[in-house]
């Protein structure tokens, strides 16, 4: 260990009362999590501590300017009882990148992947055994300076804590082009992981729901016309046998489950395309027969396949997935990574070493 971490550990365990044939998304918390503060230049107080809440000052920076960024990872289990990681680094690397577009520190990128290791060592009783089931990680910094002020703070916390999830998308989703709101435009934050974004986002995906439909389909900010993501997840359509997701331009999040995905189809030998698309393009894919599959990519639901798509008065019915389909494929095998099932020759799946002493 490079780092001291100061562990406290929980008088007692909430384990018992968790039903892991049933959990609710985001509702259910693990016993432990890690926090770290940023002060006078430098990042201390490294702890391992009780799950719960903790207090902050009503002037607390992120509260009233919203310098806070976050991160989604998840940890699984192999049959034999290996707790596993993938790809931490890249976490680790992504929110110092959000971070940084929000004026906030770096955080050191292996105190980040020990911290992990920490938590999740000590609390890898909470990690579910079910197929599509996994512990949840939430990474997060926000700005902790104590003043009203439009300008960045002098002290910030980090903090991870997690909680067991089922599967996120448990049936296909209904998809509806948005025509009046926007997610994000080039220049703004739209490439972080910033608290903001998804704010932002909470009426446009309320209005959808009330209409029947289950997620938006982001288009961009200036001609309503190219396609950025769905919902708070990557895109990708399969047309004529190509595979083609947006490119990003500073307005789409650089998923790490999109980036393993380019991984995976190329190593399998399919036509990958990242370029712009527009909603014009899918609309005359769907009118042709060449569009035969669409579904979201992220953390959380790995793959969320779409039943339908509706721009404007036309609603685009797509065919179901079956074994063959691409994002079936896909979520198999980095459910199969995740279980050890598959074997990793990316190197992608990290232990969980058991660093915590008693």
């Amino acid at each position: 260990m490079k780092y001291n971490i100061k562990v406290t550990k929980s008088k007692e365990s909430g384990l018992s009362s968790v039903d892991f044939d049933n959990i609710p998304f985001g509702r259910v918390f693990s016993d432990h999590m890690f926090t770290a503060d940023y002060i006078d230049g430098e990042w201390t107080n490294f702890e391992i501590v009780p799950f719960g809440p903790f207090s902050i000052h009503p002037a607390c920076l992120a509260l009233h300017y919203g310098q806070a960024v976050f991160e989604g990872m998840k940890a699984s289990k192999t049959a034999d009882g290996q707790a596993l990681l993938m790809r931490p680094e890249m976490h680790a690397r992504r929110i110092n990148n959000s971070a940084s577009r929000l004026c906030m520190p770096d955080f050191p990128e292996d105190l980040f992947v020990e911290a992990l290791h920490q938590l999740i060592g000590l609390d890898e009783a909470w990690i579910p055994p079910q197929t599509g089931s996994a512990l949840y990680i939430r990474p997060f910094m926000f700005a902790n300076g104590e003043f009203i002020g439009v300008a960045p703070s002098d002290t910030y916390k980090m903090m991870i804590f997690t909680g067991p999830v089922g599967p996120y998308y448990p049936k296909p989703v209904r998809l509806i082009a948005e025509e009046e709101y926007v997610r994000a435009v080039k220049g703004g934050v739209g490439e972080a992981k910033a608290a903001g974004n998804y704010g932002a986002s909470l009426l446009p995906a309320k209005k959808a729901r009330e209409a029947g439909y289950d997620q938006i389909l982001w288009l961009d900010g200036n001609e309503f016309k190219y396609i950025q993501e769905v919902g708070t997840m990557n895109i990708f359509f399969v047309i004529d046998d190509t595979v083609v997701t947006p490119a990003t331009d500073g307005a789409i999040l650089k998923g790490i489950t999109r980036d393993s995905f380019f991984h995976i189809l190329r190593d399998k030998g399919y036509r990958l395309e990242e370029r712009p698309i527009t909603i014009d393009e899918v609309v005359q894919a769907h009118n042709a027969g060449k569009l035969t599959e669409v579904f979201g990519a992220g953390t959380a639901a790995v793959v969320a396949k779409v039943s339908d798509l509706t721009y404007r008065d036309q609603e685009m019915v797509l065919p179901p997935l079956d074994e063959n389909s691409v994002g079936t494929i896909l979520k198999r095998e980095i459910d199969g990574l995740r279980a050890g099932t598959i074997v990793d020759t990316r190197n992608w799946m990290v232990p969980v070493s058991k660093m915590v002493t008693a």
